[in-house]
Order: structure tokens, then C-alpha cells, then sequence
């Protein structure tokens, strides 16, 4: 049996090999029949499913997109004045159509091939730059996944730089509700104590390793935070502040103030309330921490013209390279929402963000006069947008009143209800929250002015780049020119092992900024979320039939956090039987390196497991390491098919192994691409997993982020899978929080719902095969140029193939490295490079990608094939290779002063489709390691641009 031609469905549209003609030119090639065969041949028959995927049946693109309305339609919007760290924006229509919804934005890479990612490196570099004026801290990150888990972040940050003090962790009471819940999480884990405190009154009695505040506190409250902070210090504790970006355009910012750390979110930077996520979170640390801070950092070094350019600083000092002793598990960002919100920052300029909040505040004022005129107690008189008002006995009854208008505000408890303002409130909005309370139209504020010891004197986003594109034309043209800096999806096939840069069809894309999905606040009562909880669960219940588990949770917001989740999960489930002693967490040595680090937050101790020289698990050191451990074995953490793109026929029995000595089986769902329709985790041995719907099931990876890693688990798991941080108390049956939302970033969701429904169970298979012919194809045609590393019993791949360079290296000198930068002369982005084994390239089509551009990537690789020759047998040194000097800039190729041993034509034109349809990269080769030296994490003045 063939791959089925349906040229009617979307199924024919997602998968690019589609022709019979091409899908037996890819067969001949590897020397199959069929692709049934292929199939049978590299999937072990001991972990194939019996049955097909009970999914619906495959819906029409004009069907789906009914069916999203009908959810949407369920689904009620309000103006949204619940606040707790979630607002009601405006997304310039400029950046909504050309950034946040453009294709050339969203299907981007992270910018680990910096000299193709300029442009978004650059509005990053403005996020980082916008963050460290707003905070007063002269060193940002490129963001984090939410506000909560960003403050985890920072206290995880304060006990790895205190050393003189292992003290307890403080959280001002006024913190938000679901960051102490995430802290309080993680920190039961790790086995330090947390203290929730009044810190206007002082700070609490012990040793105090580091100390949060929030400003503006959830109740509104603005206060001098210097005092407290100056006392903290004073006792050898470090100091974070979670402090509004909108508000410090008007107040003192934490690092004048004398914080080390400021967390927050940028979110209500024309980002939408999606639900609760996804949204940019930003950490900024004093001089001194940068080099221990988590998430990626955006810095400034030279190309090999003296050029300057940007890149990823300190891109891979975490995971792949400390594994367990990795200070955080992120691997990923919100680039994309923090792209969103560094084009507002420049939208709007520094006047114009202290106009919008000095409205914020003033409406705040008026609704308090009127409030204050009726009698209505308010808890503080400072404030910046938000009120919290006791209403003795009748919270639920203003509740309800202003619910009655089509207000949302915050119920505290039956006394006590909040009110937060934005930038969208009207003066009607006021008037009808005013009269729900029982006071009557609103007037002028009278009074409630920010005291002056908090009010901000310094001056911020002074460089030009926030105040040039004043109108749209400027702004418009300013996108457009960052994004023809990069490669993104939209323009060439992206084939990064590991990562599955797969088709983000425009259909699946096409929901996400609907106000009935986009403009829901994660806090809004379940009466008005009906279509969203509809869509999410249907979403969890699909991916548990794919999946072959009991349960899935959305919660996790990337990939790393569906690992903690997982993991967590396995702790709860050891403890539950009175199991404390076990925390030993095997990995293989070839594992992604966030598994090992996200085994440490789980309080797990981790024991590497050897690879053998085929690639699979050495089977020797693994026994060996369970019977050593076998009392305190809590799990194993396996990547299915293995990090080496090769399904291990062993995976029973290694799970079996770890089931007979007590321990759980993790899963890594990095490679699902090669399993859905095919192998169900939940059925082959696995206990849990996490999924990663950025990659297998079509979120697009937005420049380095959204992402949505969900963790699925078999029912004796269920009762601790994520639980909702919002609670005081968990709900009796779950685990502890994972992300600061109950569904995570579930303004995306809409995206993996549309595809799987526009794909079918049957469609769901024939993605799955496609990759694995498209995989075996360039394995099977670059095999003789560059050795595939390693292979199944088989001799076949799965769904990508790792190109063994270092023999090719070993005799000319040309590094994977090389062949990596060379291929953007061809219009490519390089496969993932030299993971996971040095000097080697990892290589992943996907199913969306058709003949032609596959062939056009072999093609470009046996071309550079050639030029590798050309430097074994003298035609020039490989200093002097096109491959070194590797890519090629515009203006390099027409400079006048060309003195290299290779021709001009050779350099931009090393096949001749591009004559025709050529891009070239903005900056030469880069040098990382003096960027690394020498950070400038922030924006350069514009003369170093001039020449």
C-alpha cells in the first residue's frame, strides 16, 4: 500500500510529497516498495499499535473554521477589570497584521544561526533594552514564559548567588496569588522554606537568603519600597521586585530603589489576554548575575568585516553543556509575544507609554473620588491602576451588578472586591463600575495622587530606535526591513533535527486573534468560558487517544515545564506510597540536556546511563546502575525514538527493567513526529510524557518561543498532574501548579485543535509516514557524501538522521560549523548543529516539505560536498574556502577589493537557481566568542551601524 492521495482534504496540503510520481522516485531511492513497507521495516513490531486513531474524522478547512466560530461563539467577552497581573491592551493593528499574525514573525527559529535571524535578534535587543531602562538594571533577557515562573526563576537566581546566607525565601502577602503558589511549589521540591509576610511592616524574624516584593501589589498598593529593600541588604539577603512595566514609566523603578533582580511580564504591552497566556515575561539583574542569568540573553559582537551584528550570548552554557548542574531547565522564551511588545514600546515611544499611563492612573483616581464621595472604604490611597474595595457582605452582589453591565471585576472574598484599569477603560466603563458598587456617575479625581517618594524622576527609552517611528509608513517599513533579515519558514525549509519545522498552515493560525479567544482573561468566570474549556478539553482528550495515556494536561507553557510537570508527577506518585526515599532520575548521556535539569527542580539526584557505540542505551551500564539503585530508583527519562533519531528496538524492555525495580518510565515526546498513528508512548511502557505541540502538532516556534508542552500520564498518575495556581489551596486530587494560568498559553491551543481536526486520525498516520520517507530519502541520498551516524537494525532512520562530518573534518579542516554557515548562501537554515553528538549535523525534513525543496537541500549539501573536496586537494586552504568565509554579505561579494582564491560567482551564486531568487544574509560570519567576552546586551548607538 502507497500513501493515499486525497487531493481534496487539508491532509493533501500539510504533507508536501503528495505526488505518486514523487513518493516513488523517494521509494526507489531507499530501495522500498511501499511506504507500508518502509514503515514496517523501521518501527519495531513490538511497539506498534494494534487499532487506528479513534479521532474524528477529517473536517474541511471551511468546516473548522465553522466549528472555531461555534466555540468562539460560546465563549463571552466583557471588559476585563479583574487584573492580577493580567490587562486588557491594544494591539496596534500594524503590529497585530504584520508581526503578530505574519508568517515571516511566527514560523522563525530560535536565532541559534545568528547571521540569519538579524532582524529578530534586533527587536529582541529592543525588548532587553526597553526592560533594563524601564527596571533601571542594566542587564535583560530576551523573556521567560510567565510573570509566576518568572519570580521561581529569580528566587531559584537569589540562592544560587547568596552564597553567605542558605536562609528561608520571603514573599510580600501582596504578591500575586498564583506567583506564590509557583513558588511555594518549586520550593517544596527543593526542600527550602518560604515565608509569606507583611514586608510594609518590617521583615520577619531568621536568616533570609532573598526577599519579593511586588509593585504595584495585587491590591493595588503603591508604596516606598527603598526602606525595606536597604533593611534586606543590610542582612545579607538578595532582593527581587515584580514591578509593572507600565507603571514604572511613573514610579521609582526597582533598581533605583536598590533590587539585584526585577521580574515581571510585558504582556500588557499590545499583548491580548489570550486566555492567560501566551505572554512575555522579563527578568533584569544588577552588574554582577548576568552570567547566571536564565533564559537567553540578545548581545552585540563583530562579523568578519567589523560589522556589528547580534547573536545569542551565552547561548549554550545551560543545558548542553552543564546538564544537571544547569542553574535553570529553560530552553525556550516567548520571543514572539516579547517581539509584539518591544514593536509597542516602539509604537508608542516613551511619551506616549507615559500618557497611556498617566490615563491608567487618572481614571483609577476618578473611580476612587467617586467611591470614596459614597462612602466605599478603599484598602490604600496609593495606588497606580488598581482599587481594592471592601464592600462588608456584598462583594458577590457588586460582583454581580458590574457582571450585569459587562464588567469583570475581581471577587477577593465576600467582603472584598478589586477593580484594575487599562488603557482601554472609557469613561462610561467607569461610571457603570461606580454605579455597580452603589455610588453614583463618576466626576474629577479629586486627590489620590502618587505620593512623591515614589514618584520616577530618571528618563528611559532614549534611544533613537523608540523615537523614530512615529507614524505607521515609519513603523510599517521598520518591520518589514527587520524581517527581511531572517530566514524564516515562509522562505526556505528549515530542516533542524529535533525541532520539526513543520507547515504552520494559515487555517490553523487563523482563530488565535479572535476577541471571543484572544480578549478572555484567565480569572473570567467559567459562565463566560464555555467554548474555551470546550476546546481545550476535546484538544486533551485527542491527545490522549494519540498519545495512548489516561490524562493530559495543557498547562505547561514549553516544553521544559511539561518535563517538570512529568516529573513532579512521578515525585507526588513515590510520596503518595510513602516511596520519600526514592529520587534517583536516570538519563541517558545522549538526552536533551533540559531532562537532566529539570530532573534537579524536581529535587531528583541524577545518574547518567552510557550510549553505546550504535547509539542505543548500553544495556551493561544500565542494569547495572538499577541494581545499584534499585531501592532508591524513581524514574527513567527516555526520548522515543532516541535523541539519535533511531527507534531502539529495546524501549519494552528497558521499560519492563525499570518497572520490576519500582521506578516510572518519562518519556521525552520531542520526536512524536515519528510516532503519531504508528506507537503510543502510554501503551509501550511509558508512565508519563510531555508533548510538544510547537513541534509535532503545529504552533509555530515564533523566533524561540510560544510553546506549549503538555504532559500526558497514565492514571495512577492523574491525581498529581498540574493543579490551578489561582486556588488558595489546590483542589484535592492534583499536583502542584505549573504555570501561572490554569491552561497555560492557551491562545494558542486553537492552532494543534485545528490541525488535528483538519488532519483525522487517517491523516494523522500519513504525516507520520511521510516523515519517515522524507528522512530515509535524505539519508539514503547524502549517506555517501556525509556518513548517517547511526541507523536502526534496520539500516533505517525514523524521523531525522544525524551526518556524521568529522571525518571530512579530521582530513580538510572544514567543520560541521562551516557547512552550517555555508548553507545560507544557498538559502537555507542549517540543521541542528552538533547536537546531540560534536562535529555532526542533524537533520529533519518533516512530512510538510515536497520533493523539490528536499532535493534542493541535497543538492546544496553535494555541492558543498564538493567544495570540501575542493580543499583536500589544494584549490584553495580552508581559511580561504568559500566555507570558512562563509556567508557571503552583498557587500562583500561586490567589494572592490576581492582578493580570495575562489571566484565571486562560486561565492553567491554555488548553484544557479539562485541567480534568480537569492537571499543574502545582512552580516558576515560572526564572532561569538567575543561577544561572549564582551557583553553589550543592550542597543548600540546607531554610528556603529553606519559603515
Amino acid at each position: 500500500m502507497t500513501i493515499q492521495s486525497l487531493p481534496s482534504t487539508f491532509a493533501d496540503r500539510h504533507i508536501g510529497a503528495r505526488r505518486q510520481a514523487d513518493i516513488d522516485t523517494m521509494l526507489k531511492n531507499i530501495g522500498y516498495d511501499s511506504v507500508d513497507g518502509l514503515v514496517d521495516t523501521a518501527v519495531p513490531a513490538s511497539i506498534r499499535q494494534e487499532n487506528p486513531l479513534l479521532l474524528t474524522a477529517a473536517l474541511s478547512e471551511v468546516e473548522v473554521l465553522a466549528e472555531l466560530r461555534r466555540l468562539a461563539a460560546k465563549n463571552k467577552t466583557a471588559v476585563q477589570m479583574i487584573g492580577q497581573g493580567y490587562y486588557d491592551t491594544v494591539t496596534p493593528p500594524v503590529i497585530r497584521r504584520n508581526v503578530l499574525e505574519a508568517p515571516a514573525w511566527y514560523t522563525a527559529y530560535t536565532p541559534y544561526q545568528p547571521e540569519i535571524s538579524q532582524g529578530r535578534l534586533e527587536a529582541l535587543l529592543n525588548f532587553q533594552t526597553m526592560v533594563q531602562d524601564l527596571t533601571a538594571l542594566p542587564v535583560a533577557n530576551a523573556s521567560l514564559l510567565d510573570e509566576a515562573t518568572a519570580v521561581a526563576e529569580a528566587v531559584l537566581l537569589m540562592r544560587r548567588a547568596n552564597k553567605k546566607n542558605d536562609g528561608k525565601t520571603v514573599l510580600d502577602a501582596d504578591c500575586l496569588p498564583q506567583t506564590i503558589a509557583i513558588v511555594q511549589g518549586r520550593a517544596e521540591a527543593l526542600g527550602f522554606e518560604i515565608e509569606i509576610a507583611d514586608l510594609s511592616q518590617g521583615l520577619p524574624d531568621g536568616d533570609i537568603n532573598g526577599v519579593v516584593l511586588q509593585q504595584p501589589g495585587v491590591s493595588g498598593r503603591v508604596w516606598d519600597q527603598s526602606g525595606v529593600i536597604a533593611a534586606a541588604k543590610e542582612r545579607g539577603a538578595l532582593v527581587t521586585v515584580a514591578a509593572d512595566l507600565l507603571a514604572l514609566t511613573l514610579i521609582t523603578p526597582p533598581g533605583e530603589q536598590g533590587a539585584d533582580i526585577a521580574v515581571g511580564t510585558a504582556q500588557r504591552f499590545g499583548v491580548p489576554l489570550f486566555f492567560g497566556g501566551p505572554h512575555a515575561a522579563y527578568m533584569a539583574v544588577r552588574t554582577g548575575m548576568e552570567r547566571t542569568l536564565p533564559g537567553r540573553i540578545v548581545g552585540v559582537s563583530k562579523d568578519n568585516a567589523g560589522a556589528s551584528a547580534y547573536r545569542l550570548a551565552l547561548q549554550t552554557r545551560e543545558q548542553h553543556i552543564r546538564r544537571e548542574k544547569a542553574t535553570s531547565n529553560i530552553c525556550t522564551a516567548q520571543a514572539l509575544l516579547a517581539i509584539v511588545s518591544s514593536f509597542y514600546a516602539v509604537y508608542h515611544g516613551p511619551d506616549g507609554l507615559k500618557a497611556i499611563a498617566e490615563t491608567v492612573h487618572n481614571n483609577a483616581r476618578v473611580l476612587a473620588t467617586a467611591l470614596r464621595a459614597a462612602g466605599r472604604e478603599l484598602v490604600s490611597d496609593s495606588f497606580f491602576d488598581t482599587l481594592t474595595v471592601r464592600v462588608p457582605g456584598k462583594a458577590t452582589k457588586v460582583i454581580t451588578a458590574a457582571e450585569a453591565r459587562g464588567i469583570n471585576l475581581r471577587l477577593i472574598d465576600a467582603d472584598t472586591v478589586g477593580v484594575s484599569i487599562d488603557e482601554t477603560t472609557t469613561a462610561a466603563t467607569l461610571s457603570a463600575v461606580a454605579v455597580a458598587f452603589g455610588a453614583g456617575p463618576v466626576g474629577d479625581a479629586a486627590g489620590f495622587e502618587l505620593p512623591e517618594a515614589v514618584l520616577r524622576t530618571s528618563d528611559y527609552l532614549q534611544h533613537p530606535v523608540f523615537n523614530t517611528h512615529r507614524s505607521e509608513t515609519q513603523l510599517l517599513r521598520y518591520i518589514r526591513k527587520l524581517s527581511d533579515r531572517d530566514l524564516a519558514l515562509d522562505r526556505t525549509m528549515i530542516p533542524l533535527g529535533s525541532c520539526t519545522m513543520k507547515l504552520n498552515a494559515t487555517t490553523e493560525m487563523e482563530a488565535i486573534s479572535w476577541p471571543e479567544f484572544a480578549s478572555i482573561h484567565p480569572f473570567a468566570p467559567d459562565s463566560q468560558t464555555a467554548g474555551w474549556r470546550e476546546l481545550i478539553d476535546g484538544l486533551e482528550a485527542d491527545l490522549a487517544e494519540i498519545t495512548g495515556y489516561d490524562q493530559v494536561s495543557i498547562q505547561p507553557n514549553a516544553g521544559s515545564q511539561g518535563e517538570l510537570a512529568g516529573l513532579l508527577a512521578i515525585r507526588g506518585y513515590h510520596l503518595s506510597r510513602g516511596d520519600d526515599q526514592r529520587n534517583v532520575c536516570l538519563i541517558p548521556a545522549s538526552a536533551h540536556g533540559t531532562n537532566a535539569a529539570s530532573a534537579v527542580l524536581a529535587g531528583m539526584k541524577v545518574v547518567v546511563v552510557a550510549t553505546a557505540a550504535d547509539g542505543t542505551i548500553d544495556h551493561a551500564d544500565l542494569y547495572a546502575k538499577i541494581e545499584q539503585h534499585r531501592d532508591v530508583l524513581s524514574c527513567i527519562m527516555i526520548t522515543y525514538p532516541s535523541t539519535h533519531g533511531v527507534y531502539d528496538a529495546d524501549v519494552r524492555e528497558v521499560c519492563d527493567a525499570i518497572h520490576a525495580a519500582g521506578g516510572q518510565v518519562y518519556v521525552d515526546g520531542a520526536n512524536l513526529n515519528a510516532l503519531v498513528g504508528l506507537a503510543q508512548p502510554g501503551k509501550f511502557g511509558g508512565d508519563v510524557s510531555h508533548l510538544n505541540l510547537h513541534k509535532t502538532f503545529c504552533i509555530p516556534h515564533g523566533g524561540g518561543g510560544p510553546g506549549v508542552g503538555p504532559v500526558a500520564a497514565k492514571a495512577h498518575l492523574a491525581p498529581f498532574m498540574p493543579g490551578d495556581a489561582n486556588k488558595a489551596a489546590h483542589e484535592a486530587g492534583h499536583g502542584v501548579a505549573i504555570s501561572a494560568s490554569r491552561f497555560g498559553s492557551a491562545g494558542v491551543l486553537p492552532i494543534s485543535w485545528a490541525y488535528v481536526k483538519l488532519m483525522g486520525g487517517a491523516g494523522l498516520t500519513e504525516a507520520t509516514k511521510s516523515a519517515l520517507l522524507a528522512a530515509n530519502y535524505v539519508a539514503s541520498r547524502l549517506n555517501e557524501f556525509f556518513p548517517v551516524l547511526y541507523t536502526g537494525e534496520s539500516g533505517l532512520v525514523a524521523h531525522e538522521c544525524i551526518l556524521d562530518l568529522r571525518e571530512l573534518t579530521a582530513r580538510t579542516g572544514v567543520t560541521a560549523e562551516d557547512v552550517a554557515k555555508r548553507l545560507m548562501d544557498f538559502g537555507f537554515h542549517a540543521p541542528t548543529l552538533a547536537f546531540p553528538v560534536a562535529g555532526t549535523l542533524m537533520v529533519e525534513p518533516t512530512e510538510s516539505e515536497d520533493l523539490a525543496e528536499i532535493d534542493r537541500f541535497i543538492d546544496a549539501m553535494i555541492t558543498i560536498h564538493a567544495e570540501i573536496e575542493q580543499v583536500a586537494s589544494g584549490d584553495f586552504t580552508v581559511e580561504n574556502s568559500p566555507l570558512r568565509n562563509a556567508p557571503h554579505t552583498a557587500a562583500a561579494v561586490v567589494s572592490s577589493s576581492w582578493d580570495r582564491s575562489y571566484p565571486r560567482e562560486q561565492a553567491a551564486f554555488p548553484v544557479p537557481s539562485l541567480r534568480q531568487d537569492k537571499y543574502f544574509p545582512p552580516v558576515g560570519r560572526i564572532d561569538g566568542a567575543a561577544g561572549d567576552r564582551n557583553l553589550v546586551c543592550s542597543c548600540p548607538p546607531l554610528e556603529d551601524f553606519e559603515n
